[in-house]
């Protein structure tokens, strides 16, 4: 997840300078560092500064969503701007429970329920069971509190059931998953990695037999990610969705085709920091007070999700999705403060372009309403 303003402070090839490590996430990682002989992989670093239990920063109690840096936030999504998002989402999610004959909304880091909220506010008696799969407790409870009035509705789970039916939400989710950093120097690949130098976290280069996707053109250093978790989370869940009766998943997030993301001129990768309203690209400080993302590899995650076994309905801009789904018309009913918060989901220089929809069914037996006109799935 990202938070709106941001902007690039440095990139990460040094080794960092970082104030003594006291926390026990830094403690935690350092012996694991030792453990694996001195070195751990970027991709390991990643999860365990987001998701060590009960200290990383999706695991512990900091505040991470708001407005405002002011109420201790770190970053805004889409349903913290504006119900319409949901509300417009909603008509997308609604016509793949219709063609797919299903009853249950999923919703992998459901936030802080606004999404949730949203969603079932609008969908009503269309959804039996809204279940939401969660790794933090904290966050846990702030939904508990948000979707009170549809308790009857919610459900909550730590891990995957064998099979599932119905449709699958996830916002801002992919970009959160641990990636590995590949570092091209002097024409010979490495994995990037962490080490422990004095008192602080650095980076390190190891050379490697792994490659991104496409070759890269040049002979320039570069730096990049691959997303061997994220395809890996696709394929899982189309095994579960295949083991079900069915059903349908839409993802939103910041990121883009392949031939984009490994293109020559993108040589210092995307991995970035939100920590109150602010970016950086350094995830070797602050550990577990921040947030890490990188984005989204689509033409990855479309083939991971293929290759399963799942139909990809479509893939395009955030814009394009929403204004299939009819965003325009609710933003004309809406008072013109909803209206300017809603513009920023499609404006190209904020969330309309840079974030993309894609789509996926058990069956392509159905055109989904919100990849009808704009359709991109030729560039994956």
């Amino acid at each position: 997840m990202q938070g709106f303003r941001a902007v690039r402070s440095k990139d990460n090839r040094g080794v960092t300078d970082a104030s003594p490590p006291s926390s026990e996430l830094t403690q935690r990682i350092q012996h694991a560092i030792a453990q694996a002989g001195g070195w751990i992989g970027f991709e390991r670093f990643m999860a365990m500064a987001l998701y060590e239990p009960g200290l990383g920063y999706y695991t512990n109690t900091l505040q991470k969503f708001g407005a405002m840096p002011s109420s201790g936030s770190d970053f805004v999504t889409a349903p913290g701007l504006t119900p319409l998002f949901g509300q417009t989402l909603a008509v997308q999610v609604q016509q793949a429970l219709q063609a797919t004959g299903t009853a249950e909304v999923w919703e992998f880091g459901a936030g802080t329920g606004a999404l949730a909220l949203q969603l079932l506010d609008n969908l009503g008696d269309a959804v039996e069971r809204y279940t939401i799969i969660d790794l933090s407790g904290t966050l846990r409870e702030r939904q508990a509190q948000t979707l009170q009035a549809h308790a009857h509705q919610v459900r909550w789970l730590d891990a995957w059931p064998d099979a599932m039916d119905g449709v699958v939400v996830g916002n801002e989710v992919l970009d959160a998953m641990p990636v590995q950093l590949l570092q091209r120097t002097g024409g010979v690949w490495h994995e990037r990695g962490v080490v422990v130098q004095g008192d602080a976290f650095a980076w390190q280069d190891r050379i490697t037999d792994l490659r991104p996707p496409l070759e890269v053109d040049g002979e320039h250093d570069y730096l990049t990610e691959i997303h061997p978790q994220a395809e890996a989370f696709m394929a899982s869940l189309a095994e579960r969705l295949l083991a079900g009766q069915g059903g349908a998943a839409f993802f939103l997030d910041y990121g883009f085709p392949e031939s984009e993301y490994f293109h020559p001129q993108r040589h210092m990768g995307t991995v970035m920091c939100h920590q109150l309203h602010q970016a950086d690209t350094d995830p070797l400080v602050a550990v577990g007070q921040k947030d890490i993302t990188a984005h989204v590899n689509f033409t990855g995650v479309a083939l991971a999700g293929q290759n399963a076994g799942l139909q990809v309905l479509g893939y395009t801009s955030q814009a394009r999705f929403l204004l299939n789904l009819d965003l325009a018309e609710r933003m004309a009913a809406s008072p013109l403060a909803e209206r300017s918060q809603a513009q920023r989901l499609l404006n190209e220089h904020e969330m309309g372009e840079l974030f993309k929809v894609v789509g996926f069914a058990t069956t392509d037996a159905w055109q989904a309403q919100g990849f009808a006109a704009g359709d991109r799935s030729h560039r994956l």
